[in-house]
């Protein structure tokens, strides 16, 4: 709706229709808190707010939307289905680590859904179940469930987490019981003879007693291959002899579209309904078939066959344009080396976040001068500064050091760093580096004077003073250690 949406405190219904009745299906945060709930009979519900802003529900609409954002959300993890009415499953096994871990992967998420106009809560669990509990009633917005905890958390929710239907929500609520545990905790069979099979499906579900199957969702754009076999497959030799088999067919798919891979994803689909997957990423695109094969089968051990696999799915769910390179003859000149293929093996290792090159920046500011870039990004002609030589060793913050020294310009005669004194032998400077009065009106008069010192042991350092040595405006006039050279 843009500009013209209701606020967020005008509650807002969607209403439909079941059999002959027009009902509330769904109600934001402001309509519950007026006392509006799900079931309620449309009229009723107009009455007790009069203000009520009402929309009719496009249930398809809704459904393809979240079906969208799901393929959205295939950057993160290759195994993804949508959760009716508005919610997403991700099975996140061997992708966490490629985002820095869960924690920094569920930041990830929210954040981008919060730039596109989502706010989204965010649970990881061991089940289904248990991660639809905890992130609609204990993620604000993120929450991350020890491995073998579930169970335990689960029980002190809401019965409301469990998944059941409204008229057994309100059933159970007019018996008594308000948590998952009193649930638990009493007869099966009176519940399952008043309450249908459901109840029990739903909380063992909740308790990761009994699995719960779903289809991962596929754009068809998506470029994959696709063996099933006869007889379940389990050995890892097996395993790695098809994925290599995979890895062919889809170069010969990509090739005939002139495309490269990115990003692969080799799911496999176990005879008990579960699924596991391999998740590799490239630096370039890519087509070689050793190279995407040697990327996947360095993670077979990751994957648990259980009782055995019945099919595998390879999908390019990342390309790019392949582009023609020119060979330089090595008469003339020496190709430059290719290390996109150590990249690759180093950040499906170990996490594309941790691998990274330094990049200059225009500043005057050392540690603004500085950034991290992808191993692969192009040089955008930047220089780093050479009047002055830099520590190859910068400290993430200046440290406060103790020091005697003739202001303004001498260096110091000795100074103290982490309870070690060190006396100064020799010194070069000072390098005046003025503050940058367009990021902050502090640093509008702002200076430091740098001072490159070497100790009598022979250590070099790269110390500075905040302040000009006369003008107590332009810093404090302490002493901070900045960098170390080798």
């Amino acid at each position: 709706m843009g500009t013209s949406a209701p606020s967020a405190e005008t509650p807002i219904v969607m209403l439909g229709r079941q059999g002959n009745r027009r009902l509330v299906l769904a109600a934001d945060a402001a309509a519950r808190a007026a006392g509006l709930r799900v079931g309620m009979p449309a009229s009723k519900a107009q009455v007790l707010v009069p203000n009520l802003q009402s929309f009719d529900l496009d249930a398809p609409g809704d459904a393809a939307a979240l079906d969208r954002m799901a393929l959205w959300c295939l950057r993160y993890a290759p195994i993804i289905a949508a959760d009716p009415p508005d919610g997403l499953i991700i099975d996140t096994t061997g992708a966490d680590h490629l985002h820095g871990g869960e924690e920094a992967m569920l930041e990830g998420l929210v954040s981008r859904l919060a730039a596109s106009g989502i706010d989204a809560r965010v649970a990881v669990a061991d089940t289904w179940g248990a991660a639809h509990a905890c992130a609609r009633f204990l993620a604000r917005p993120t929450f991350i469930v020890p491995t073998g905890q579930a169970p335990a958390i689960v029980r002190g929710l809401p019965i409301g987490a469990l998944r059941l239907p409204h008229e057994i929500i309100s059933g159970l609520l007019t018996l008594g019981f308000e948590r998952v545990g009193d649930l638990e905790a009493a007869p099966r069979a009176s519940l399952t003879l008043r309450f249908g099979p459901e109840l029990g499906r739903r909380l063992d579900q909740a308790l990761g007693r009994r699995g719960e199957p779903f289809e991962p969702v596929r754009s068809p754009e998506i470029i994959e291959v696709r063996r099933a076999f006869g007889e379940p497959i389990s050995a890892a030799e097996t395993i790695a002899r098809y994925t290599g088999k995979l890895v062919t067919a889809l170069c010969e798919a990509l090739e005939t579209r002139g495309l490269g891979v990115r990003r692969l994803d080799l799911v496999f689909h176990r005879v008990d309904s579960r699924f596991e997957a391999i998740r590799a990423g490239t630096a370039v695109p890519v087509r070689d078939v050793k190279r995407l094969t040697r990327l996947l089968t360095d993670r077979i051990e990751t994957v648990d066959p259980g009782f055995g696999i019945e099919v595998m799915t390879l999908a390019a769910t990342l390309t790019e344009p392949f582009g023609a390179r020119q060979i330089i003859s090595s008469l003339v000149e020496e190709p430059e080396p290719d290390i996109t293929d150590l990249i690759d093996t180093l950040s499906n290792r170990i996490g594309e976040q941790r691998l990274y090159r330094f990049a200059p920046v225009e500043s005057d500011v050392p540690e603004r001068a500085i950034r991290r870039v992808a191993p692969t990004a192009p040089d955008d002609g930047t220089n780093w500064p050479g009047d002055w030589p830099r520590p190859p060793r910068l400290l993430a913050h200046p440290e406060p050091i103790e020091t005697m020294a003739l202001l303004p310009d001498h260096p110091p005669v000795w100074f103290s760093w982490r309870g070690i004194r060190h006396r100064v032998a020799r010194a070069d400077g000072p390098e005046r580096v003025f503050g940058e009065w367009w990021q902050r009106d502090a640093e509008l008069i702002a200076v430091r004077d740098y001072f490159q010192v070497e100790d009598a042991s022979g250590e070099r350092f790269w110390i500075y003073r905040a302040g000009d040595g006369e003008d107590p405006e332009t810093g404090s006039h302490k002493w901070f250690l900045h960098g170390v050279f080798a």
